[in-house]
């Protein structure tokens, strides 16, 4: 039981029981006093998150008309009846729409004209007018129909067969990230029997009649691929891949071309590829090259001098990866691979898109995203990539919605901190660039009124770390202002400059957004991950703190108007930063956040230890990474001698990634131990009905938004 407020007006803090289990691990013990949140199915749990709730409630009901402000100007900027440009796959254009009061959207398309590459103008009319039904528009899927009746939805897949006929998609209605698999006749709109239960997200055709898709373990790990004949019970599926090493995922898909099913077994830091014919989904798989400990590759199909080859993003001459090519089949060595780019140390090879006659290759130098590109000619030596130029210095630039092999026009998106997100397409033949759509954003913005800066902050080491900073133009600078502090840092992910409509209401309140893009993340290529992760993720925290200093001290900012922000694997480094430095801030915001990760990754039979020990480390077996583990786990490291600026986490109860218990814990520790504290600097919210991601639905979105901006804004001074 609790000792909790019975009232959302009470302004009594939530207590936990304290109920001391003990864990041991290489002679180390760890008395944990809350480990019992941990069973959800336990009513004394479901008390103790309602009675947080209702506490948080009693203490952010202050910001009920801020949030609301926030929240209408998020809806009033965003064109609510949208829709995506048209996409050419097979005698299609495809295109999702989003009308006014509607949560989700809807999947439609329409007849394309052969040899038709100009996107048709369709009509912004309701589905169903007399407009959309003049140009013969079909609506194969209405996500808010799916949704109805259901607190939370997740569509995964939406993958219609090769010749156009079946729609297989798959719906997540609790968040724990189970999906159910359906297949829906687009000609009659008949849903077929076939019904697959708790698989993962994806759906892949082969041809019109078979589908391969993933399953997963006990632990969440997509660890097998099935296929499945259209028509036939799941039971009589069958198994093509399974991966048996706990620490391996597997993905499937195929070559743009359908000519080849390739499945992957990947670890972070090793990877193996298989293939199949198309042409014979019921064949052998044939292995690309057996798994070697920390080489990492990948391969897409091309067709070059009438050949087939296989494009090779690999590790296997440096770190940051190469681009190579050999025919189709298996190699062994990296002699058998002819070098298209070589590893360059400041630049990370991210991989390949290849079409029919032209080949895209994504790396990233200096921070930055970039693309090259290439025409396919007689033979591998005439393949010259050239770069594409941007204006902006900081920007994110990637392919989009290609799904033709054949084509001669490549669309590719665009976007900045200012510029709102854009879909570009190049003819091939001319490099004639088109502008086919920019994100709307409706009132009175401005880009101009908003400025993107670059600044290189010396971490403790001497590392420069790279910092992006957006803010009004018209900001003093000369003056401290209210900051957020954004932080990732983990998985080799790279935070890229995007635009954001809700981060305007920030913004337009005279706050500074700041992310430091510290090591941990891919921002710098592979050795800004090598460097933040496992034995050296210390200097995750380091460099974040580094930037809040460098902040301080060159005063873009102050003590109590800087607010540390993150997410999942953001919300450890919160965790971590409140212990090291809780004082450099006004207030903390972690939202799902990973606090707990030493008992986590202690704990095998969860959802994603073992395949995230490449990425932790492996406190399980190895002691060395248990004392390094915890000596900086958030939920370990709780000291009544920090002052702890305030902290509000915000987790899910179905998450499936980080569990709900870790941020509870967190949150009932920190009050315990620093009892001498207001009780009201930590506070907890669980979304009771939502997983990862956060509720569902673009309304409840932009609402739980508003609050988090709410919090931050008078955390920070700035309401």
């Amino acid at each position: 039981m609790t000792n909790a407020a019975n009232s959302p007006a009470s302004t009594s803090a939530p207590v936990a029981d304290k109920r001391p289990v003990v864990r041991s691990h290489h002679g180390r013990s760890f008395t944990d006093d809350y480990e019992w949140l941990r069973d959800k199915e336990n009513p004394d749990v479901i008390d103790y998150l309602d009675a947080e709730n209702a506490y948080t409630d009693a203490h952010t009901a202050d910001l009920k008309e801020l949030q609301e402000s926030i929240f209408t100007e998020i809806k009033s900027r965003v064109k609510e009846t949208d829709m995506s440009v048209p996409v050419r796959s097979g005698d299609w254009w495809y295109y999702s729409r989003t009308l006014e009061g509607k949560s989700y959207g809807m999947s439609c398309r329409i007849v394309a004209e052969p040899g038709n590459w100009i996107p048709p103008q369709i009509p912004e009319g309701a589905p169903g007018s007399a407009e959309t039904q003049a140009i013969g528009e079909h609506i194969i899927l209405d996500a808010n129909e799916l949704a109805e009746g259901h607190s939370f939805f997740s569509l995964g897949a939406a993958s219609v067969s090769v010749d156009g006929t079946l729609l297989a998609y798959s719906t997540d209605v609790v968040g724990d990230e189970r999906y159910t698999l359906r297949i829906k006749n687009l000609a009659t709109g008949e849903l077929y029997d076939d019904t697959l239960e708790g698989i993962a997200a994806g759906a892949t055709w082969v041809g019109n009649e078979w589908i391969f898709y993933q399953r997963v373990d006990e632990a969440w790990r997509p660890d097998s691929v099935w296929r499945h004949k259209v028509g036939t019970p799941a039971d009589e599926d069958v198994r093509v891949f399974h991966e048996a090493d706990e620490a391996f995922w597997t993905g499937v898909g195929t070559t743009r071309s359908e000519k080849y099913l390739i499945i992957e077994a990947a670890s972070k830091i090793t990877s193996e590829s298989w293939y199949l014919d198309c042409s014979d989904p019921c064949g052998e798989l044939t292995c690309v090259r057996p798994r070697e400990t920390g080489v990492e590759y990948d391969v897409d199909h091309a067709v070059i001098g009438g050949r087939d080859h296989w494009l090779v993003t690999h590790n296997m001459t440096g770190e940051n990866f190469a681009l190579a090519t050999t025919p189709v089949g298996s190699f062994d060595s990296v002699e058998q691979l002819i070098e298209l780019i070589p590893h360059d140390d400041g630049t990370r090879i991210e991989g390949v898109d290849c079409f029919s006659d032209h080949i895209v290759v994504g790396y990233r130098k200096g921070g930055i995203g970039r693309l090259a590109l290439t025409s396919v000619g007689a033979d591998v030596e005439s393949l010259d990539f050239v770069d594409m130029q941007f204006d902006e210095e900081l920007y994110t630039a990637g392919t989009a919605g290609n799904p033709e092999w054949e084509t001669p026009v490549l669309r590719y998106s665009y976007g900045s901190f200012t510029t709102p997100s854009q879909l570009w397409q190049i003819d091939l033949a001319t490099g004639e660039r088109e502008l086919l759509k920019e994100q709307p954003v409706l009132g009175e913005f401005n880009r101009d009124d908003y400025v993107a800066e670059r600044l290189w902050v010396p971490a403790n080491d001497g590392t420069d770390i790279p910092v992006s900073l957006v803010r009004r133009k018209d900001v003093d600078v000369a003056k401290p202002n209210p900051v957020m502090l954004y932080g990732y840092g983990s998985y080799e992910a790279s935070m890229d400059p995007g635009f954001s409509v809700a981060r305007l209401s920030l913004m337009d309140r005279g706050m500074i957004f700041v992310i430091a893009h510290v090591r941990g993340g891919g921002e710098m290529g592979r050795l800004w991950w090598e460097h933040g992760h496992g034995l050296t993720k210390k200097n995750t925290f380091t460099d974040f703190i580094d930037v809040a200093d460098y902040l301080l001290e060159h005063g873009w900012t102050t003590r109590e108007q800087m607010v540390a922000n993150g997410g999942s694997a953001g919300g450890m480094l919160m965790g971590a930063v409140a212990n090291m430095a809780g004082d450099r801030f006004a207030g903390i915001q972690a939202v799902v956040p990973f606090v707990d990760c030493l008992t986590s990754m202690l704990m095998p039979e969860l959802p994603l230890t073992v395949v995230e020990w490449d990425e932790w480390g492996d406190p399980f077996h190895d002691p060395q990474v248990y004392d390094y583990m915890a000596s900086y786990a958030p939920y370990e490291n709780i000291t009544a001698e920090m002052d702890y600026s305030k902290i509000l986490a915000i987790t899910s109860l179905n998450d499936t990634r980080v569990l709900y218990v870790e941020p509870a814990k967190w949150i009932a520790k920190l009050r315990d131990v620093c009892a001498d504290q207001p009780a009201e600097k930590f506070l907890l919210k669980t979304e009771m009905s939502a997983g990862h991601g956060g509720v569902s639905g673009r309304y409840e979105k932009w609402r739980e938004t508003a609050f988090q901006y709410a919090w931050i804004l008078r955390t920070a001074g700035a309401a």
